[in-house]
């Protein structure tokens, strides 16, 4: 069925000042909700950072954050916007923010979206409209960025690129094919889709985990024996060798595997395998525990900040939430009404390029949760031919991390690029590497 998208006055309002930033933003801020689905009963609430460059010719990108479940204000204030907390003043208190020098809205206009309904800011009119799957996900996120467009029709023309990362592997590469098809059946508004962006990317489930195997031994993390397969297939072997795997990686960190490991945090009772929500969020009450101190830091701790800020009377009136429709703000929702119903991005990717799409994949090199080994694999699956053969790129003189570039017959084909030192996911740990990449990519050069 033909989606009519209505001229709806837009729902975005500017926001000048924030409460922990001082004085004035210096930047172009938006918040509002866009209605989608039967009678717009999920709404769908975003932050919208102009280009400090150009907004009227700069790419723009819609950000999604993983989980499902986990708030675009991660990608906002945690990764790649125009903001940071200020750590090391916390008190206790309201949060202060500070600039992010490294934010990619120097070069591109951003959306960062809460999506799917349940998470963040984004609610339901109706508690059975709660109920949502990737699939449904994908196409409210299209319906989305229509009427997005249509209301803000001065970026009807900028080159639009569909990104994100972690859980979103899933989701991204399903949107931009929504978008490819709703412009070949001359969906309006046309969207002028240029590709996608990816970030340490679920992309097969079974093949993701699989791939940990190889990373932990490349990674000396386990020994031979553990990689070999056992001689004897029975159940005891395996058991055997799992366990072994087991017990020298338990006390990894997942995210980065240089960086402690959140001893106060309960252990993940199904060993090997994480289970499909990969973004590890600890609860603020354990956060905040007496257990910790400055010897047993973990980045967890940098993410209860986020819960008090955005939980403020006054932050959310600031922010132009609408009362009463939400209880709790979580950074990353677990309790989300929500069927992974796809397995699988591998033959997407393959359909886009082959179109012409542009792709850029990258992945922090210290990821233990889905390890760039196991995206080198679904990539080669591909059968592209490769164009630039693996090398180091370089920010200011030292190596940043290591690329290869694939290409078909028609397009600029896909990047893939790992980000040394990076962890789950890469511009929170390496944001001047990660800038210096989006921006070399977006504007067509060589790493």
């Amino acid at each position: 069925m033909l989606l009519v998208i209505s001229t709806v006055a837009d729902s975005g309002q500017i926001v000048e000042s924030l409460p922990g930033y001082p004085g004035k933003l210096p930047f172009t801020l938006e918040t509002g909700y866009v209605g989608v689905g039967d009678l717009e009963e999920v709404q769908l609430f975003y932050y919208f950072v102009e280009s400090d460059r150009d907004p009227v010719r700069d790419p723009l990108l819609l950000w999604l954050t993983g989980g499902p479940g986990c708030s675009a204000f991660s990608g906002l204030v945690y990764e790649i916007g125009p903001l940071n907390f200020d750590f090391d003043a916390f008190n206790g208190s309201l949060p202060s923010l500070v600039l992010n020098q490294y934010t990619w809205t120097k070069v591109a206009n951003i959306i960062f979206l809460d999506s799917p309904v349940g998470t963040g800011f984004s609610y339901s009119k109706s508690q059975e409209s709660y109920y949502t799957s990737d699939t449904l996900s994908s196409k409210a996120i299209y319906e989305f960025l229509r009427k997005w467009i249509t209301n803000h029709p001065k970026f009807i023309n900028n080159p639009l690129y569909i990104a994100g990362d972690s859980y979103s592997g899933m989701i991204v590469p399903t949107v931009t094919v929504e978008v490819a098809e709703g412009n070949r059946a001359k969906h309006k508004p046309y969207l002028n889709l240029q590709g996608y962006i990816l970030g340490n990317p679920v992309t097969d489930l079974h093949n993701d985990e699989n791939s940990r195997v190889e990373y932990f031994y490349r990674l000396g993390l386990i020994s031979s024996e553990c990689l070999r397969q056992p001689k004897h297939t029975v159940l005891e072997n395996i058991y055997h060798q799992m366990q072994a795997m087991l017990n020298c990686t338990i006390k990894v960190c997942d995210a980065q595997i240089l960086e402690p490991k959140c001893s106060f945090a309960s252990p993940k009772p199904m060993g090997l395998k994480w289970g499909r929500k990969f973004f590890d969020d600890t609860p603020i009450d354990i956060a905040l525990s007496s257990q910790q101190g400055p010897d047993n830091w973990c980045r967890n701790s940098n993410y209860v900040l986020s819960y008090i800020w955005a939980n403020d009377e006054g932050v959310q009136h600031a922010l132009h939430v609408r009362n009463d429709t939400i209880t709790d703000w979580m950074r990353c929702n677990k309790t989300l009404a929500y069927d992974y119903d796809i397995l699988s991005t591998v033959f997407y990717h393959k359909e886009l390029i082959m179109t012409g799409y542009r792709a850029l994949v990258y992945s922090g090199d210290h990821d233990m949760l889905i390890p760039y080994t196991g995206t080198v694999a679904w990539i080669y699956t591909l059968n592209l031919t490769v164009v630039d053969d693996w090398r180091p790129w370089f920010v200011e003189g030292q190596i940043a991390g290591f690329t290869e570039k694939y290409a078909h017959k028609v397009g600029d084909g896909l990047v893939f690029i790992t980000v040394k030192g990076g962890g789950h996911t890469a511009p929170e740990y390496k944001p001047k590497e990660c800038l210096a990449m989006v921006d070399r990519w977006l504007s067509y050069y060589l790493l």
